[in-house]
């Protein structure tokens, strides 16, 4: 990625580590002079993503949803080791092998409020966080892409934007099923 001399800029409208319960939702203005502070901030992002997933996981009594929950901080652990990868060779193996496919948006996050996560969270409580968290880590991804300039750096934030929203997907869908069952 190339940054110029002024370094990169943007607002994120959201920076909520979402294992801590004290930080509200806030505008957060971002300023990265370099591509190892951008991917230093995502590398964290991906961390505290991880940590949410493992909390959550210890917190539920479902089994399928507990195992469902540690693939899913697997999955960002994966996320780390690129954005690694990406930080100290310039650029990550196997992403021209990676299958691209459409995502739809079930904009059901247009409708949770945003909720920080606390253990001993309901099901339904949980999958509203983690809604909203990866709404926030697909924007971040996609203004990241906006702003590389570097083949390598863009493939990797393409390949993240697919993932979040894939994870998104799949948590409103999780989402859905329930309310359906609760009778809304």
């Amino acid at each position: 990625m190339v940054i110029h001399e002024k370094g990169i800029h943007f607002i994120l409208d959201q920076c909520i580590d979402p294992v801590e319960t004290d930080l509200r939702l806030r505008e957060v203005q971002m300023n990265f002079e370099s591509l190892d502070d951008i991917l230093d901030f995502a590398i964290e992002k991906e961390h505290m993503a991880v940590r949410f997933y493992e909390d959550a996981a210890s917190e539920e009594s479902m089994s399928g949803v507990i195992e469902m929950l540690k693939e899913l901080a697997d999955e960002e652990r994966k996320h780390v080791r690129m954005l690694t990868e990406l930080k100290k060779k310039g650029a990550v193996h196997g992403t021209d092998r990676y299958k691209y496919k459409w995502i739809p948006d079930m904009k059901r996050s247009d409708y949770i409020a945003d909720v920080t996560y606390q253990k001993g969270m309901s099901y339904h409580q949980i999958l509203m966080v983690a809604i909203k968290n990866e709404e926030k880590a697909l924007k971040l991804y996609n203004e990241l892409l906006a702003k590389a300039e570097d083949e390598d750096a863009q493939k990797l934030f393409k390949i993240f934007c697919q993932e979040e929203a894939r994870h998104k997907l799949m948590f409103e869908t999780m989402y859905d099923d329930y309310m359906a069952e609760m009778g809304d």
